[in-house]
């Protein structure tokens, strides 16, 4: 049989689409087995984490088994990594932290929210354990060990699980107060309304109540354009705050209707989502007819730009500040999803004094108190 030539190959088109899916396979193999192999590692450390644990418990045991254990395993297995007494006392903690009642208590809510029946015992640990070999030993030592909360160590957990995101990508959700802005901080949209119940949900997820664009430097105020030229200058911050899944399109997006032209601010497409995100920029507070543009871009863009398949298009407005009673109104007889969020350029306090004092929410509910108490 002949072989084919270098010269026949190479202007073959069926050979190059040929090795184009061979190289794509090998890709796709060798993410499977490392994750497999990300999966097993996690499993192990636990059971060496639950093992110290359980012998010191059992047995009375101190500390310094610990030390014990990292040099006996590293004289047993010479050539493998990640059995130094540093990890042996993460592997340790990775158990303690993922089997405090609080911990599993909050599984068990986050379980009986989506309909779940919640083990328990023995069992719920061992849900609790593969949750957590789901994500990299590398975030759970530098990012997820030292989130004290339960409740906000689950959020990210779950989070980096479902989304992919990178050990940086953790560590800058961490650092945003992600879980903060995401679950405990009110939200202005009217997803509810505008979209399917399992679409909301997830729209709801992408969206934050409140952007720290703290890393643009800006110490004074600016016009939209040059807002807009600082975040594309500073892209890849952007998209870190912005969270999982958002691809850039463009800038000053031009949509075209008749003989008259539009432009978005900044245009994204969600690959979780399958759904365009429109952001409108405003240097100033929260104006009413704001949601009016952007319900009027947002139908451009589903009846022009909608790819097949694709979700009903989104908008955010990112405002300097807004009433979220002023946003609700607004929002009310808008057909199309749009989300209302505030930002902020820098810091409001100090380091020193960052949660130590009562939150706008905090002081807002007091004042309403009162107000409800003096009637």
């Amino acid at each position: 049989m002949k072989k084919p030539t270098d010269t026949t190959l190479g202007v073959s088109a069926d050979y190059r689409q040929f090795i184009e899916e061979l190289k794509t396979r090998v890709l796709s193999a060798r993410i499977s087995a490392a994750r497999a192999i990300t999966h097993e590692a996690i499993l192990l450390y636990w059971d060496i984490g639950h093992g110290i644990v359980e012998k010191q418990q059992s047995h009375g045991w101190g500390d310094s088994v610990v030390e014990m254990v990292a040099r006996d395993l590293q004289r047993a297995f010479p050539e493998a990594k990640g059995f130094s007494p540093q990890n042996i006392w993460r592997m340790q903690q990775l158990y303690l932290l993922h089997n405090q009642p609080e911990f599993l208590a909050q599984v068990v809510r986050e379980m009986e929210k989506g309909g779940k029946k919640a083990p328990t015992g023995e069992d719920l640990s061992q849900v609790v354990r593969e949750m957590v070999s789901t994500v990299p030993w590398g975030h759970h030592a530098n990012a997820l060990l030292r989130v004290a909360a339960p409740a906000a160590r689950l959020w990210y957990l779950r989070a980096t699980a479902r989304f992919g995101w990178s050990r940086n990508v953790l560590l800058n959700q961490i650092k945003a107060g992600a879980y903060e802005r995401a679950v405990t901080e009110k939200k202005t949209h009217n997803f509810d309304l505008a979209l399917p119940e399992h679409f909301a949900e997830q729209a709801d997820e992408m969206l934050k109540s409140s952007y720290n664009l703290e890393f643009l430097g800006l110490r004074r105020a600016v016009r939209e354009r040059e807002l807009e030229d600082r975040l594309i200058t500073r892209l890849q911050s952007f998209l870190l705050e912005l969270g999982y899944g958002f691809c850039f399109v463009g800038r000053q997006h031009r949509i075209a209707l008749g003989k008259k032209e539009y432009f978005i601010d900044l245009l994204f497409y969600h690959r979780f989502l399958k759904a365009l995100v429109a952001f409108d920029l405003k240097v100033g507070p929260f104006e009413p007819e704001f949601t009016g543009k952007m319900d009027f871009y947002l139908n451009l863009l589903n009846d022009k730009e909608r790819g097949p398949g694709d979700q009903p298009s989104i908008g955010i407005i990112l405002c300097a500040e807004k009433d979220d009673v002023e946003v609700e109104y607004a929002l009310r007889t808008k057909a199309n999803p749009i989300g209302v969020a505030a930002y902020a350029l820098q810091s409001k306090l100090p380091g020193e004094l960052k949660g130590k004092l009562p939150t706008a929410k905090q002081l807002a509910d007091i004042v309403r108190a009162e107000m409800e108490g003096g009637k």
